[in-house]
Order: C-alpha cells, then structure tokens, then sequence
C-alpha cells in the first residue's frame, strides 16, 4: 500500500467501521484527520494522515 494512497470518504468509513454522520460529526468537530477538498466538494484522506491521526488516537495506559 502507497503512503500516499488517497482514501475516499467510503473507504475511510468502511475502515474504520464508521457512519457517513460519525464522520462528518468528526469533522465539524475538528476530531477528523487532515483531509482534502477536491474541486467538485468531494473529500479526500491521505494514507499517511490518517495513520498519523489513528495513531494519536492511542490512549496511554
């Protein structure tokens, strides 16, 4: 898998086993991964963002 691979808004939803409305909560809410705004309105996830977010998901124990 390429870093930078681009995920659409279903991949990102199907990966992370997420609602279309959790996502776009997420994103009013700023809790989303950087994205992209393509020309047409549609949005973009870069691999190596959303790894990047994941990972600061991570709670310490």
């Amino acid at each position: 898998m390429s870093r930078d691979e681009l995920l659409t808004v279903a991949e990102f939803c199907g990966e992370f086993k997420i609602s279309r409305s959790t996502l776009y909560e997420w994103l009013a809410k700023g809790q989303a991964p950087k994205h992209r705004k393509l020309p047409n309105g549609q949005l973009r996830f870069k691999r190596a963002d959303v790894d990047r977010w994941f990972d600061s998901c991570a709670e310490a124990a």
